[in-house]
């Protein structure tokens, strides 16, 4: 650490500084760095002072003050102080008369709004404000620039704070213990927190897209939405096949009558076509037979563990819903080409050779993969390794004709949005993009935006239509009851849901859908109106690329005012498949206090030999 101390101040210091010199007397010394290696904003000269005191020859203490931040190593210990206690000559908390009277007004050079110094130059600057509103002596345009300022300081202090804190709790917190039963409680505890793993490192800032344009598709893209896809370019497509994908569009699509439309390749056809309608293909010159092979492939690793739930019918039925998002909300007019192509290929791929067992299940048994990934988002990291190597095979590279830096950004953000599909995430997800929306101007970033609407497509089941959403939640409790299976084998504690003679289905149900689903849906739907209101509010920028209109306007009750809204067909949804959930609990409860009634009226009746 003094090594790296001294290779920081080398540039800027005078003399020599070393942890093992002599130095007779305690002294302080001051250096002055106009760089900034790590931030990457030009903030121009900014002050960073280095100390060190050392009793007796040997080094005792180590203070590096940078942007506010002080870093402390004493005694082979670090230390960071969130802010500076050291304010520069001059300033106090309370400013004198004199101090505001030399006031400039001028925010030309002001410091950047995420800095510790702007939190006092705004402080300042609105006392002063207050000053002059009420000596009446100050302009319109100066106090509208001191207000926006400070305004920008404020949220800036906001979203830090909010990141401070994401990891500190959870919404389950929030849910009174009587709400659920505690089996249903611990499931939904041990699934979207984590609570049963190591607690995580804050993952850092993604990287945001160079490209930020709008992806325009006018005459174009409904042409190819409605072309024939028996065309003798492309892959030919069952005649069945064809007449189920007609209803790709809907919200509810039935996945299941195209696995038996396609005699159990559902990803292969309906991969193909989504990336088809976009123009993928053509706009990344993608050879038809090896995007053919592409996804044949990744069916196969979908189905090479037999799952009942997670196999090549969930890939297909999330791709699916993620098409529903990208084309009927309108967000594919907010995002770029490749970004569309990426989103579209992490939810194909998003539980590629998925191995039917948790993520605290592969931890739990110590399995080679949870020893790989070191027991974080241990399948989630899998997916996206496979996939990727399998698409450095050149029979299956779907991304050769690609530049340099397409590639990278394409990888990013599929990284991205397929590690957000780890569930333990999922609170700190809804958190972090609740917080955001609450800001006046909320920018969101690509990367997180398409990662939530993937995390809802990935968990959007009980958001469907009843009978698809019933086949599914029985082909997911014969999941979990197979892992409890080899649980008991291996001596291991039931997972949550996973003992086939003791789950409360009903509950579950319902607790995953008002705690989980609910919620989930609420936010994302949130987050597009907010993208996507400006959009429509400028009618240059959207294009209906469905042939239905993907959005429309609710009066909200002020004359002549309208607020943007997209159409939410999954509220119906999941409070009828809540409904039908609450009375089969009611069912279940009458049903087992009738087994424990006839249980006890039949205790064998002990008699004299």
């Amino acid at each position: 650490m003094m090594r790296r101390g001294k290779a920081l101040l080398e540039a800027s210091r005078q003399g020599s500084v070393d942890g093992n010199s002599n130095v007779a007397n305690d002294k302080e010394l001051v250096h002055k760095c106009h760089s900034d290696p790590g931030g990457g904003r030009a903030l121009g000269a900014i002050p960073r002072t280095y100390r060190h005191r050392s009793v007796s020859g040997a080094l005792r203490k180590c203070v590096l003050t940078l942007d506010g931040y002080s870093y402390v190593i004493e005694q082979g210990a670090l230390t960071i102080v969130r802010r500076s206690s050291s304010r520069s000559k001059g300033e106090c908390a309370t400013p004198t008369d004199e101090q505001l009277d030399q006031l400039d007004l001028d925010t030309e050079h002001l410091p950047a709004v995420d800095t510790p110094d702007a939190c006092d130059k705004a402080a300042l600057r609105l006392r002063y404000l207050l000053r002059q509103l009420n000596r009446g002596e100050i302009p319109a345009e100066t106090l509208q620039k001191n207000l926006q300022y400070a305004a920008k300081v404020l949220e800036a202090v906001y979203i830090d704070e909010t990141k401070r804190l994401a990891d500190e709790d959870d919404e389950l917190s929030e849910v009174q213990p009587d709400a659920v039963p505690p089996e249903v409680r611990e499931w939904l505890a041990s699934t979207f927190t984590r609570q049963l793993a190591t607690s995580k490192r804050k993952s850092d800032e993604k990287p945001k897209f160079r490209s930020v344009a709008h992806a325009i598709r006018a005459g174009i893209f409904v042409d190819r939405i409605y072309r024939r896809v028996t065309s003798t370019a492309l892959m030919q497509f069952p005649q069945d096949v064809v007449r189920v994908l007609k209803t790709l569009d809907e919200w509810s699509f039935d996945v299941f009558a195209l696995h038996e439309a396609s005699v159990g390749a559902p990803v292969k056809y309906l991969g193909y076509e989504l990336l088809n309608r976009y123009g993928m293909i053509h706009k990344f010159k993608v050879q038809s037979t090896i995007l053919e092979t592409f996804l044949s492939r990744i069916e196969e690793g979908y189905c090479k563990f037999h799952n009942p739930y997670h196999n090549n019918l969930h890939a297909a039925d999330v791709a699916q819903t993620v098409h529903y998002m990208l084309c009927q909300t309108g967000l594919m007019n907010w995002l770029s080409d490749l970004e569309i192509f990426a989103t579209l290929v992490a939810a194909i791929v998003h539980d590629f050779e998925h191995t039917g067992t948790t993520n605290n299940f592969h931890v739990m048994s110590g399995s080679d993969t949870a020893l790989l990934y070191n027991d974080r988002a241990v399948l989630e990291n899998h997916h996206i390794s496979a996939a990727f190597r399998l698409m450095r095979d050149e029979e299956c590279n779907i991304l050769q004709n690609l530049s340099r830096d397409e590639f990278r950004e394409f990888r990013t953000l599929v990284i991205d949005m397929v590690l957000a599909t780890d569930m333990s995430f999922h609170f700190q997800q809804l958190k972090n993009m609740r917080s955001l929306l609450t800001l006046a101007e909320p920018a969101v970033d690509k990367s997180k935006a398409v990662s939530l609407v993937l995390h809802c497509c990935d968990i959007s089941h009980p958001a469907k239509r009843w009978d698809l959403h019933h086949r599914w939640t029985m082909s997911l409790l014969d999941e979990f009851f197979l892992q409890g299976d080899k649980e008991r084998e291996l001596g291991l504690p039931f997972s949550p849901l996973c003992d086939r003679n003791n789950t409360l289905v009903a509950e579950s149900q319902i607790g995953f859908i008002e705690f989980i689903v609910e919620p989930s849906m609420g936010v994302c739907a949130d987050m597009l109106e907010c993208i996507l209101g400006p959009l429509h509010s400028n009618p240059k920028n959207t294009t209906n690329t469905s042939g239905q209109e993907p959005i429309n306007e609710e009066n909200t009750g002020a004359e002549g005012s309208n607020k943007f809204k997209i159409r939410k067909p999954w509220v119906t949804c999941l409070s009828d498949n809540k409904k039908i959930w609450k009375e089969q609990a009611a069912k279940d409860a009458e049903a087992r206090a009738k087994l424990e009634e006839e249980a006890n009226g039949e205790q064998p009746v002990a008699t004299e030999e």
